[in-house]
């Protein structure tokens, strides 16, 4: 048997984490009477995700493409973070912060499309912006969140990639010691003769020389890469203050959001209210009006039957008066 189809678990988990549970139980005993073992098995072993990675499962199933550009932009941030590039760290820093906020916009858009979603005001999506930073920071995360089954979400306490430079501590054979004085070529001491060897002295001298350049080299390099992670060091802590600003402005529109909700809530009661209130006046004035009809049809009766025996009055005393 082949197991459960790649759409069966999609469909689970697109489903709302508090029906998770109900609808694999049912699509293993679909999976029992059809004869499946295999599948039965392997649905069962599937956990329900928080609320967090169900809107980052949400997002990989219904938007791929999206989720596909964010694992693209985590290897780039990876490879320059390795590489210690600092123009070309801030340049993907600075994308990294536009898309992850449009990825958290799309998820709240995608949650505001399922019915059975919490309301907006209550959606994790500190998590979800967390998770999404893990994924660009952790190759593993970034899998994860890619195939769609996320069980929970993730944080990254940095940003990136620690580098890790090939520096080596520079010895004391590479160095004279302290107090140790250096031998000039060329430089005789009072007293002594110099070396007979001429070309042996030359060739130390070349060799001496060389590795004083191969250690001015290293500095150099060195001093370099110091400067690099400097820099970098000064873009993690910039991304991280951002992300820390960022963090506590969601918040903040999170609150809001929310007062607004309740104000909207309080105004659709009063609304309902006011409808309720509307019909009865409305069925009152349809009564009114069936009532002023029936009086004026009474009335209009009874101003003829006035009019009717005011005539036979008349035509009465016109006869007795003839009579007379």
């Amino acid at each position: 048997m082949p197991g459960p189809s790649a759409e069966l678990v999609q469909q689970l988990y697109r489903t709302p984490p508090d029906r998770f549970v109900a609808a694999r139980d049912a699509a293993v005993a679909d999976a029992r009477r059809a004869g499946d073992p295999t599948t039965a098995r392997e649905l069962a072993r599937l956990r329900r995700p928080t609320v967090a990675a169900w809107l980052v499962n949400l997002l990989a199933i219904r938007r791929p493409e999206l989720v596909a550009d964010l694992v693209q932009l985590a290897d780039a941030l990876r490879a320059a973070q390795r590489e210690l590039r600092g123009p070309r760290l801030r340049e993907l820093s600075a994308q990294r912060r536009a898309v992850v906020g449009a990825l958290v916009a799309e998820v709240r858009k995608l949650a505001a499309a399922e019915p059975e979603a919490p309301p907006a005001g209550r959606l994790p999506l500190a998590e979800v912006e967390a998770t999404l930073n893990a994924a660009l920071s952790d190759a593993e995360v970034a899998e994860q969140v890619r195939t769609g089954r996320l069980l929970r979400s993730a944080s990254y306490a940095g940003f990136g990639e620690v580098p890790r430079p090939q520096l080596r501590l520079v010895t004391g054979d590479e160095e004279p010691e302290a107090g140790r004085p250096t031998r000039r070529p060329g430089v005789q001491r009072e007293g002594r003769s110099a070396p007979p060897d001429r070309a042996g002295e030359r060739a130390a001298q070349a060799e001496r020389a060389a590795q004083r350049a191969a250690r001015a080299e290293r500095a150099r390099r060195r001093r370099a890469l110091d400067r690099e992670w400097d820099r970098a060091r000064a873009d993690q802590q910039r991304a991280e203050d951002e992300l820390t600003e960022a963090t506590g402005q969601e918040r903040d529109g999170v609150a809001v959001l929310d007062g607004i909700e309740t104000e909207l809530a309080e105004l659709e009661r009063r609304r309902a209210v006011a409808e309720q209130d509307l019909s009865r006046a409305k069925l009152a004035r349809r009564a009114a009006e069936r009532a002023v009809t029936v009086a004026r049809r009474r009335a209009g009766e009874v101003e003829a039957a006035v009019e009717a025996l005011a005539a036979e009055e008349g035509d009465a005393d016109a006869g007795d008066g003839a009579a007379d």
